[in-house]
């Protein structure tokens, strides 16, 4: 078994202004150094296209679908937010993102991969069921989640989020679903975007419980993150035993990253990746898929995702 990739260059041409910190230059930094390092040799490259509406009305309104499509068709700048920019291909390249994220999680369900990174933008989590939020458009993670549960008939879906900003879109999107945990790690809403993400916030309804909020103070580390894991979050898995993970991975929470102030190292981002993998082999037959978010340093971006694919690839390794 093996662990696939999931890129094109088409992911390039979702371009915001110049000075917008979520470039196309991320992902072209990322692939070079995944290149460069050669981890790009032991990757199956996934194909795919972009998704059809159908799939993405699984979590965003029909109408708000069509406000995207509309706004890029018209060149407007942005959509709900200054934040959110777009250009004509931003709605193209987006219905694309999550055709990718779907293709790789239908090939670890096939059993053709054992897990899989999705390298694409724009990234998801923000993005709520009728607005943009946070330079996202469509949430790319929790369509994906959607689509196994209905597809394939699973039960349980972990969604492990490590953006340093809370993914308030995704939490929306299950907060009354028993079948999906959301469990995140990220800065304290008091003084991070988007104001979400408290500990309090637990689920409602049937889904009392199956949030979990970790929020840090600035200046948290590795080892606030390895202690949270170790004492909030590995409990709570235990006792949920998910059938699928999915991780939203930003690496914003990098001590030098512009746009947070946290103080994880490429370490601590290696103990979260080195955790979640054994999750995964141990209560979820090693069905991993990893969806990159935010993290806007190029350097540490580019560290930081070689060192976590060097890890998905030895766990795949290992589960052959």
């Amino acid at each position: 078994m093996s662990t696939g990739l999931a890129y094109s260059a088409e992911f390039l041409k979702h371009r915001p202004s110049a000075a917008h910190p979520e470039k196309p230059e991320r992902l072209q930094a990322i692939h070079t150094a995944l290149d460069n390092e050669g981890l790009l040799d032991h990757m199956v490259n996934i194909d795919f296209g972009p998704t059809p509406v159908s799939e993405i009305q699984r979590v965003h309104t029909a109408s708000y679908i069509d406000r995207v499509a509309a706004s890029c068709e018209q060149g407007v700048p942005y959509i709900d937010s200054p934040d959110s920019q777009i250009c004509r291909e931003s709605y193209t390249v987006a219905r694309l993102a999550v055709g990718a994220v779907l293709a790789a999680a239908d090939a670890i369900m096939a059993k053709r991969l054992t897990n899989a990174l999705c390298l694409v933008r724009p990234p998801g989590h923000h993005a709520e069921a009728d607005r943009s939020m946070g330079f996202c458009l469509f949430n790319n993670v929790a369509i994906a989640a959607k689509y196994l549960l209905a597809k394939y008939n699973l039960q349980r879906i972990l969604v492990l989020d490590w953006d340093v900003h809370h993914g308030n879109g995704t939490q929306h999107a299950f907060e009354a679903d028993p079948s999906v945990f959301y469990a995140s790690f990220h800065q304290s809403p008091a003084s991070c975007y988007p104001g979400t993400g408290w500990q309090t916030e637990k689920g409602t309804g049937a889904g009392r419980g199956t949030i979990l909020n970790m929020p840090f103070e600035p200046g948290a580390t590795d080892d606030d993150y390895r202690t949270a894991w170790n004492q909030q979050l590995q409990p709570a898995v235990e006792v949920f035993r998910p059938d699928f993970i999915i991780v939203s991975s930003g690496y914003d929470a990098h001590r030098d990253d512009p746009l947070a102030a946290l103080n994880l190292s490429t370490d601590g981002f290696s103990f979260l990746m080195k955790q979640t993998c054994q999750l995964a082999n141990r209560l979820a037959q090693s069905r991993l898929l990893v969806v990159l978010e935010g993290g806007y340093n190029l350097a540490v971006l580019s560290e930081a995702v070689c060192t976590q694919t060097r890890i998905l690839i030895e766990a795949a390794e290992r589960a052959t």
